[in-house]
Parts: C-alpha cells; structure tokens; sequence
C-alpha cells in the first residue's frame, strides 16, 4: 500500500514533505488539494485533518499532518541521514524544527496571508501586522544568518530536515517580499540548496507555477 501525501502544490508546507520524500527515494503517492476551491474543507478532507490544512499524510492506518511530523515519519521509515548522523545531530535537527516552527515559517506564513491570501479575497492588507511580521523575521533572520556564517547546512556537514524545515519560507518570498535579502549568509544557503539538491529545485517551479497561474487566473498583479 502506497503512501499518500494530500495537498495543493502551490503549498510551501507540501513542498516540504514532497522534497524530503524525493531525497530520501520513498514512493508517495499524490493527491491533489485544491485550496482555492476550498477541497481541504470537504467533510472528507476535515476527517483527515480538523483544520482543514494540507498537507496530510495516510500510510494504512496511521494518518499525520503538519509538515514536521510527516517528514520525521518518512525519515524513520525510509531511514538515512535527514535526521543527523550522530544522536547529537538529531536533536540538534529537532531543535531547529521547532525553532523554524515558532520563529521562522509562522510569520512567514502570516505575511503570505496577508499580502497574497487576502488579494483573492479582495481584502487590503494589514499594514500592521505586515511591519509585526517582518520585525520577527528580522529578528529570527538575524540568529540564523550568524549561525550560517560558516556553515554550510544548519546542522553538520550535510543537508538535514532542519534545512528543509527552514527554507520553506523562500517558496514565497519572491512575492511576498519579505527582507531575506538583508542577510547574505542566509540567501548563499538557500541558493546552495538550489543549486545542490535537485528535489528542492524541482519542488520550487511546482509551487512557482501553482501560484503564478492561480494569481494570473484572478487577475492579480504583484
């Protein structure tokens, strides 16, 4: 039995689970979700995930969301390395997991909500709560360029799900215009990864194409 990843490809938290599920050569099976037609709150879709967010997995009878615990799931069955070398290493991954959980990708999310989210529900932005978001950007932004300084990856000498986790951000960055580019270190590793993990490459034109062509369906101009 395959296992199946539901969500909309324009979905930076999808494309999460998509890439690690391609680094480490586990099959999943795709279903697609469209949020602009509202299909993640189907009763159907409300009984894999109450909040109606994708993406959701379903490996038989063990049903997760949130990107995180899907991606520790598949690292476990598939094994390798995503999850660190050494036991330090994995918890020094889960660390910043949850970090980019609470520092990072929520605000990231928050500006895409109301930059781009509230454009297709013909809704002006919160100007206010754009300047609050990209305080805490900068703020999280800041730490991780230092620690990137003279790292090549985020824990190790080699790519982990804590890079995964915290370049999510960038899948909308380029339209959300969030000041990454203010912090050097940081912009060099997500172009490394660009560079040198094909998955990730990929996994970017899918969410760039999503997103283009739903804001160019409705007319919407960044």
């Amino acid at each position: 039995m395959s296992i199946k990843i539901y969500g909309d490809p324009g979905s930076g938290s999808l494309r999460r689970v998509t890439s690690a599920a391609a680094i480490m050569g586990l099959p999943i099976e795709r279903v697609n979700i469209d949020l602009f037609k509202g299909e993640s709150h189907t009763a159907d879709f409300l009984e894999l995930n109450p909040h109606g967010l994708s993406p959701v997995m379903v490996d038989g009878d063990v049903v997760l969301y949130e990107a995180s615990a899907i991606n520790l799931y598949l690292a476990d069955k598939a094994g390798g390395q995503l999850l660190g070398v050494t036991p330090r290493e994995r918890y020094e991954v889960l660390q910043w997991m949850f970090w980019s959980g609470e520092q990072w990708r929520v605000f990231a999310t928050l500006t895409f909500d109301e930059r781009i989210g509230k454009r297709f529900m013909g809704q002006p932005e919160d100007e206010s709560i754009t300047a609050l978001t990209f305080a805490k950007i900068r703020a999280a932004a800041a730490v991780l360029d230092a620690h990137l300084a003279e790292r090549q990856f985020v824990v190790g000498d080699q790519l982990t799900l804590a890079d995964i986790d915290i370049a999510a951000p960038f899948s909308q960055n380029e339209r959300t215009k969030v000041p990454f580019d203010e912090y050097p270190n940081l912009v060099a590793w997500q172009q490394r990864l660009l560079a040198t993990v094909p998955a990730w490459a990929e996994t970017k034109r899918e969410v760039d194409e999503r997103i283009d062509t739903a804001l160019q369906g409705a007319g919407i101009g960044l």
